[in-house]
């Protein structure tokens, strides 16, 4: 009985006198956090014209959207028949270097043609 006792005693112990130690250790500096602010902004003509171009190489240009730049926000209206397009524009406005993005892209639902079942071959 007095080993196992001594045997449970002994990691306490041994913890105790290794805490004065590394409690007189300053704790590691970390980096500084890199703000939003701290990045460069791109101004309005340019962050447009940046749009502009990827709107025109990308699927989503045929989706008709339209959208405007105030003070680096980007503003998207239209509609799609595609959820995922509504997304892709909001990326593409990041991308380019729009501070903030307002999605008002509306997803109609509307598919091109009829939904047909799916047949497993046994």
């Amino acid at each position: 009985m007095p080993r196992i006792l001594a045997l449970l005693l002994l990691p306490v112990l041994a913890g105790t006198l290794l805490l004065p130690a590394s409690a007189s250790t300053p704790p590691p500096k970390t980096a500084p956090a890199v703000t939003r602010a701290a990045v460069p902004s791109v101004n309005d003509a340019q962050l447009e014209a940046t749009i502009r171009t990827k709107l025109a190489k990308s699927k989503i240009g045929k989706d008709g959207f339209r959208f405007h730049v105030q003070r680096g926000v980007v503003t998207w209206e239209g509609t799609t028949a595609v959820g995922q397009h509504k997304g892709a524009a909001t990326r593409m406005a990041r991308t380019s270097g729009a501070a903030q993005v307002v999605n008002n892209i509306k997803v109609t639902g509307k598919t091109t043609g009829p939904l047909r079942k799916a047949y497993v071959q046994p």
